[in-house]
């Protein structure tokens, strides 16, 4: 198992590489960082202009294989490069990855749960109210855009607010750093920064239990009369203990596959939700990048999410392996 994780590992790794240089490549080729600098005022003359693209690496009369060489001997050292505006681009990353991953992982895990459990459970109840429901449901989640359901959300949570008489849920923006240096010391952070999350974790989740559901309500059904489940009952089990242990088994091993494809579709709806709820994470900041030419934040954003889709690739691996014996049995 570990020798065929290390090769999963080593072909992520080439992929993360090839993602990373087209990404930057197709920036340096698309992004006009100049105009930025030519649109201060007092307008700075053209000299001014091209040191300081060269002192940044952001100079389109440089050839784009020496921009390209450059960049990529920074990033072996650990170093993304500077912002047009001269700032370093590791330690806004930095605090902006884990602003994203916050946000990321709550609704990815909340949202696979949420999914595979009323899939299973509508399969198993086919055709009935519960089935009907569920089909219902995950089919109006998926034509909401993500910027209507966030909206939506955020007109529910005003209503519970002021039903509650008292703020349940918060949206703009994050928790206040200073919000456990109240009466209630850690304990009154704590609830404010689970406040500001509920909302757009519950944006990505949502969309995402729509999806898993429906891929998860299919595969179930494949399994329902399969003849090891039939095996199973035969023995002795009760069908609901036999699709639990032998049908809901099977049924989540395509799901594993289907997890690390769906994580880079979930990348791109953070984005809205992060601009929605006032989140400065890695989503906002991309569009921002975009819109301003920033070239080396444009491709420092795409390596963390060819990373990320790594390790939700890896993930997938390790659960495939889990669930499935072949894999293990041939990786001995």
């Amino acid at each position: 198992m570990a020798g065929f994780l290390l090769r999963r590992l080593a072909n992520y790794a080439v992929l993360v590489v090839l993602a990373t240089s087209l990404a930057y490549v197709l920036a340096a080729c698309a992004l006009n960082p100049r105009a930025n600098l030519m649109d201060r005022s007092p307008r700075p003359s053209a000299y001014v202009v091209d040191a300081e693209l060269t002192r940044l690496n952001l100079n389109d009369r440089t050839p784009l294989r020496d921009r390209y060489l450059t960049w990529a001997d920074g990033v072996l050292h650990g170093d993304f490069g500077h912002t047009w505006e001269g700032e370093a681009v590791n330690r806004e990353m930095g605090r902006r990855a884990w602003v994203s991953l916050r946000l990321l992982l709550g609704g990815a895990v909340l949202g696979g749960v949420l999914g595979v459990l009323l899939g299973a459970y509508a399969a198993v109840r086919r055709g009935r109210f519960p089935d009907r429901a569920a089909t219902y449901g995950s089919y109006l989640l998926l034509s909401v855009p993500v910027f209507v359901l966030a909206v939506l959300l955020q007109y529910a949570a005003e209503r519970a607010n002021a039903m509650a008489g008292t703020q349940l849920f918060a949206w703009v923006g994050e928790a206040s750093p200073g919000a456990g240096d109240g009466a209630f010391g850690d304990l009154g952070g704590f609830a404010d920064r689970v406040r500001h999350l509920l909302l757009p974790t519950f944006t990505v989740a949502f969309g995402q239990a729509a999806l898993y559901a429906r891929y998860q309500r299919g595969l179930m059904l494949d399994v329902l009369d399969a003849d090891f489940v039939r095996t199973a009952r035969a023995k002795g089990l009760t069908r609901r203990a036999a699709l639990l242990r032998h049908g809901l088994r099977t049924a989540l091993i395509p799901m594993t596959t289907y997890f690390s494809y769906t994580f880079g579709m979930l990348l791109l709806g953070s984005m809205f939700t992060e601009k929605i709820f006032g989140w400065h994470g890695m989503g906002e900041w991309l569009v921002d990048s975009i819109s301003r030419g920033d070239v080396n934040v444009v491709a420092a954003t795409a390596c963390f999410a060819a990373v990320t889709v790594l390790l939700a690739g890896m993930c997938s691996d390790v659960l495939y392996g889990v669930l499935d014996p072949r894999v293990r049995a041939r990786t001995r």
